[in-house]
C-alpha cells in the first residue's frame, strides 16, 4: 500500500527541493515518522493524504533549502533536438531558469502549495486534506503563492536577465 505512494512522494520531495539526495533523505524522513506515527492514520482516510502531510511538515520543519546549483540537476540544453527549434528552446530554457530563480525566491509554504497543486493537482479539498490545512487556507495560500510568483517574474530582475541572454 505504502509502496505505491513513494513515486508519488518522490517527485513532490523533489520538486520542493531540487536535489535528489536531499529528496530521497526527505521521503526517507517521512516513511520512517508515518511509520513511528502509523497510529495516528485513519484507515478511513487516505493514505496518500496523509504521507504528503507528513512530507509537508517535515519540509518546513527544516529540510534544506533548494539546491541552487541547478545545472547538474536539470539539463536545459537537452530540451531542444531539432535544430530548428534552437530559438525557441533557447527562449523556453532561459524562460525555465527566470521561473525557478522566482521559485527560490518564494517562502517554503507558497513553493510547497503551488508544486503541489502542479503536481499532484488536487482539488481545493484534497489538497488541503494534504497539508493538513483548511480549504480557504489552502486557496487562500495558492492565490497568494501564484500571485507572488507573478510578481517576481514582472521585476526586472529576472525578465532582463533572460532579455540580455535572447538578445
Amino acid at each position: 500500500m505504502i509502496e505505491a505512494e513513494i513515486p508519488h512522494l518522490r517527485r513532490y520531495a523533489r520538486a520542493l527541493l531540487r536535489d535528489r539526495e536531499a529528496a530521497d533523505d526527505l521521503v526517507q524522513d517521512t516513511l520512517e515518522r508515518a511509520w513511528r506515527k502509523r497510529h495516528l492514520w485513519r484507515p478511513h482516510g487516505r493514505l496518500r493524504g496523509w504521507l504528503f502531510r507528513v512530507l509537508y511538515r517535515l519540509y518546513l520543519d527544516g529540510h534544506p533549502a533548494p539546491t541552487r546549483d541547478r545545472d547538474k540537476l536539470i539539463a536545459l540544453d537537452a530540451i531542444a533536438l531539432d535544430p530548428r527549434d534552437r530559438a525557441a528552446s533557447n527562449g523556453l530554457q532561459l524562460h525555465c531558469r527566470d521561473v525557478l530563480a522566482a521559485m527560490d525566491r518564494l517562502s517554503p509554504e507558497h513553493r510547497a502549495i503551488l508544486m503541489l497543486a502542479a503536481l499532484e493537482q488536487p482539488s481545493y479539498r484534497d489538497g488541503a486534506r494534504m497539508l493538513g490545512i483548511r480549504v480557504g487556507t489552502f486557496r487562500s495560500r495558492l492565490s497568494r503563492a501564484r500571485q507572488q510568483l507573478n510578481e517576481l517574474m514582472e521585476t526586472d530582475d529576472y525578465t532582463s536577465a533572460s532579455a540580455e541572454a535572447r538578445g
